[in-house]
């Protein structure tokens, strides 16, 4: 499972690199043992999460869910759990969509505090209408406790592909940037606020997500 993590700085960078990067229980699992070896961090942290080439996270892993169906119910909880647990963990997080960004990929940049987006290519999209899996509603959620509610709707009814610009005039993201860029500019944000009190950021981001993580089977 090829995810790993670099330092720069206090900034930790967690680069999925596994093609379209898709979501089962396996990268779950593995985004979980990243974040539980960064809680045991003191001290200045922010993360960083992106892809690599053409994608940040193209959705759940369909082709496996048809051989071994009985692990559909399970991904999803386990889905839900690492979205809860990012919204409110104790250091700024910042997501840097280098690529498309589909469906349970579209979900876990909500989970983050601040979102970059590749200008020139690459896609932000719930296409769950389009593919026939419906959201239930802790998924939906997600996206109401995240995006302007109008934006969540859109998304959700139409499976709108939002262009980087498109997808931060609706306020999906923070920013956009080109391909080189991109990762760069999450850096540094994220540089800019690992030095806040980790204590007191998280208990506000328990105050602002808590309900959410709650809701979505992590205990805040």
């Amino acid at each position: 499972m090829d995810i790993s993590v670099t330092q720069e700085g206090p900034v930790a960078v967690i680069t999925w690199n596994e093609g379209e990067n898709r979501i089962n229980l396996d990268s779950l699992q593995r985004l979980h043992e990243i974040v539980d070896e960064l809680e045991t961090l003191d001290g200045p942290l922010a993360i960083v999460l992106t892809g690599h080439g053409k994608f940040f996270c193209n959705g759940l892993d369909l082709e496996r869910f048809a051989a071994n169906p009985s692990e559909h119910g399970s991904t999803i909880d386990e889905l839900n759990r690492l979205i809860g647990r990012l919204l409110v963990f104790p250091a700024y997080t910042v997501a840097a969509l280098n690529g498309h960004t589909f469906a349970g990929g579209a979900l876990i940049s909500c989970a983050f505090d601040y979102r970059v987006m590749r200008a020139d290519r690459g896609y932000w999209c719930m296409n769950e209408v389009e593919i026939g899996l419906p959201l239930n509603e802790r998924l939906w959620s997600i996206l109401e406790n995240r995006l302007p509610r109008s934006t969540a709707i859109i998304a959700a009814t139409t499976a709108h592909r939002f262009s980087g610009q498109d997808a931060r005039a609706h306020g999906i993201v923070e920013a956009v940037a080109s391909e080189d860029e991109v990762l760069g500019h999450a850096v540094g944000v994220a540089d800019k606020y690992a030095t806040l009190n980790r204590k007191v950021l998280g208990i506000h981001k328990r105050l602002i997500h808590g309900a959410e993580a709650n809701r979505l089977g992590y205990p805040a």
